[in-house]
């Protein structure tokens, strides 16, 4: 029973690791923050815009929005 418990506390050890550091591995900045409420959203820059007109946050304000990303090639 005792090496059972071992087995389940490295595992427990092992996968709180993993997820410690995960954003480190996928190369998030260090001074990335989550989103807060009541904060505006950036405006959206560097977009090309294949299908309509250029957007701006302030025609999308009270609509909701799906954001759809992926890249070509």
């Amino acid at each position: 029973m005792r090496t059972t418990t071992m087995i389940r506390l490295g595992l427990a050890l092992g996968v709180g690791a993993l997820l410690a550091v995960t954003p480190w591995l996928a190369g998030a900045p260090v001074s990335a923050q989550p989103p807060r409420r009541g904060v505006a959203a950036p405006e959206i820059e560097g977009a090309s815009w294949i299908n309509s007109a250029p957007l701006t946050l302030a025609s999308l304000r009270g609509r909701v929005v799906l954001v759809e990303f992926w890249t070509y090639g």
